[in-house]
């Protein structure tokens, strides 16, 4: 038997799973930081925020082009997961300040974000719209709790027409689920709203007879 290649065979493969290892070492950091600052930038949109939000989400757009030049090399780590988590969270930030600040929204190709990323962050984006639509009924403000309420819904059934495995949509199903019962809570918040604020007209209203 002839294995005098084996030792250099060997070699070449653990030349090959350092780079890896080191590649995905830095690419999971970024892919933290990315994640970070994501959270920092809803954090801002919901603050109003809205130049610290944007200084945020331009930073995480050059990081994940530094994640790709980092994993380019190495697909099979790069598609790992994380990298598409982190790709989530952005697309997620980005979608959200779009759809608060009334700009047009924002395609996947151009945030160079996966697809399937891409779609689950869509169903993230709805719970913070609940809490946006929240605060707005807090202040009596029902007339864009109800504009809330009609997005979540169009992103919402925009979701749920994706029939396809969880291996190519990211399980979008299972966030098209979670998604749908915060839609229903927000929907009870601002119909009980609704009610309240005519109950409230009703009442100024005959208590402005009873003054004639």
């Amino acid at each position: 038997m002839d294995l005098s290649a084996l030792a250099g065979i060997c070699e070449k493969i653990r030349r090959n799973f350092n780079e890896k290892d080191l590649a995905r070492e830095k690419g999971l950091a970024l892919s933290r930081e990315v994640i970070r600052n994501s959270a920092n930038a809803i954090r801002a949109i919901h603050r109003q925020e809205y130049e610290e939000a944007e200084r945020l989400m331009d930073e995480n757009a050059g990081i994940l082009a530094e994640i790709l030049a980092v994993l380019g090399p190495h697909p099979d780590i790069y598609f790992a997961g994380f990298v598409q988590d982190a790709q989530k969270e952005y697309a997620e930030a980005r979608a959200t300040y779009a759809l608060i600040r009334r700009l047009p929204f924002p395609d996947p190709d151009e945030l160079k974000v996966g697809y399937a990323p891409y779609l689950n962050a869509l169903g993230e984006a709805i719970g913070e719209l609940r809490r946006f639509a929240l605060d707005h009924i807090r202040r009596a403000e029902i007339a864009f709790g109800e504009e809330v309420l009609t997005a979540m819904d169009d992103i919402y059934y925009a979701m749920v027409s994706f029939d396809y495995p969880a291996a190519i949509s990211g399980n979008i199903k299972r966030t098209a689920d979670v998604t749908r019962s915060i839609i229903e809570k927000t929907r009870g918040d601002v119909t009980n709203a609704i009610r309240q604020q005519r109950l409230e007209r009703a009442l100024r209203a005959e208590e402005a007879k009873m003054e004639k």
